[in-house]
């Protein structure tokens, strides 16, 4: 595995990190509907579907802190923007965090054979850790509703991360990229 990013590996990160403040743009709202009656935050919930855009450029491109990369692009661009879901400075915590959360997974249990286990875990851990963070910024939930959001952010995170997985290996399938 080289260690050096190519300028298509940058593009490409920045592409999934401007999907992610996209997806999160339309999906948070439409969660919102269902969640808000339930007290639960709206992000943790639909952070399964945006959180998938750090474990598939992390699944794609295989290099070293590429999650990172992609949360500190959807930091700086959320900043830059004041779009949806900007928490001001603390939004450089709350979205660097997730991507920091999948380059140690990848780390701790490598990619492997089989790269579901590994998007599932790392997705779990994403949106959890994301979730976390913008509980300690924003939301200061007590502990039973913080371990319930915790717990619907890790089912939400691990789909996301199956998702993650399944696009990575169809574009693998494609033969596009490498």
């Amino acid at each position: 595995m080289k260690r050096r990013y190519r300028l298509v590996d940058y593009i490409l990160m920045a592409m999934l990190a401007a999907l992610g403040i996209a997806v999160k743009t339309i999906i948070v709202p439409l969660v919102q509907i269902v969640t808000g009656p339930l007290f639960i935050p709206g992000g943790v919930m639909a952070g399964g579907i945006y959180m998938l855009f750090l474990v598939l450029g992390k699944a794609i491109i295989r290099k070293p802190f590429v999650g990172s990369i992609i949360s500190l692009i959807q930091a700086a661009l959320v900043i830059l923007s004041g779009s949806f879901g900007a928490h001001g400075a603390a939004s450089l915590l709350t979205y660097a965090l997730p991507g920091l959360a999948v380059d140690l997974v990848f780390f701790l249990i490598g990619r492997g054979n089989n790269l579901k286990p590994a998007c599932f875990i790392a997705g779990m851990a994403a949106n959890m850790a994301g979730s976390f963070a913008v509980n300690l910024a924003i939301f200061n939930l007590s502990f039973i509703p913080l371990m319930l959001a915790l717990t619907a952010a890790a089912l939400s995170g691990g789909l996301g991360g199956l998702i993650a997985a399944t696009l990575a290996v169809q574009i693998a399938r494609l033969e596009i990229w490498r």
